[in-house]
């Protein structure tokens, strides 16, 4: 039974101390969130943003104010050299990447006919081929290790397809899903699992402008849990993926207060 105990303890770790973390798009809202409780866990965290190095700073000096190890790394992550120097500034400062949080979305309301081509590839470049960038430069890091954690943050709306004129953010957090998939079968034998993490309707700061038909009160009044979702609780899922979870590959996991059940 000793011996029981302690794989279960191997496998299901609790802290993520010795680990090193990447989350991409972690000055504000989830990514932020997640960056704090892997921070929080003992992992040292990357924190990368692309155009406010004053909100990646504060995500820093708050992980640091509370005992943990960061550093600011910007980059724009649809760009596959920017994303190339960030891991290997994170790297060099801590010594591996462990860990994958793909988080960054920029999401649009464009009826599908006046999208232009232009549109679309910058929308799949920064939505979806992001995650190929982060996880094709780090995976060869956690190789290394025989060790690996890579997290896409996608959306419902990928799943539901719920949301009108929003044909490439759909396409993209689709996308994600497949790719977690991918990786996952391929790389799980090398100790990596990949998954993807799908936020409900989440309270966070956003271009209202970009949901001109969302009430809030009718979203609450549709979801059993009865409240938007907290940025905590997808930060709370990604650490359960990077510690505790670590039979979870190729998984969707929805956080959505069952508003949609798959």
């Amino acid at each position: 039974m000793a011996h029981v105990a302690e794989r279960s303890s191997e496998l299901h770790p609790t802290r993520l101390d010795g680990r090193v973390a990447i989350v991409t798009g972690s000055g504000q809202n989830i990514g932020r969130a997640i960056a704090l409780r892997l921070a929080e866990a003992g992992a040292a965290v990357g924190v990368n943003g692309a155009t406010s190095r004053e909100k990646v700073d504060r995500t820093v000096a708050d992980i640091e104010a509370a005992g943990g190890t960061a550093v600011a790394v910007m980059a724009d992550v649809s760009d596959p050299a920017a994303v190339g120097r960030m891991v290997d500034e994170v790297a060099e400062r801590f010594g591996t990447v462990d860990i994958a949080v793909s988080n960054v979305g920029r999401r649009l309301h464009k009826p599908f006919e006046t999208i232009t081509v232009e549109d679309w590839d910058w929308a799949i470049r920064t939505n979806l081929s992001s995650c190929f960038y982060l996880a094709h430069r780090v995976v060869p890091l956690m190789k290394a290790r025989g060790w690996g954690r890579v997290i896409h943050i996608s959306g419902y709306d990928g799943f539901t397809g719920h949301l009108v004129n929003r044909a490439y953010n759909i396409a993209a957090k689709s996308g994600m899903h497949g790719l977690s998939k991918a990786i996952g079968k391929e790389l799980g034998p090398s100790g990596i699992t990949a998954n993807t993490v799908v936020p409900g309707a989440i309270d966070t700061e956003r271009d209202w402008s970009q949901y001109p038909n969302t009430v809030r009160e009718d979203v609450i009044a549709r979801i059993p849990a009865r409240r938007w979702g907290h940025v905590d609780d997808i930060a709370y899922a990604c650490l359960y993926l990077c510690t505790t979870g670590s039979f979870v590959n190729g998984q969707a996991l929805h956080l959505n207060g069952g508003e949609h059940m798959f």
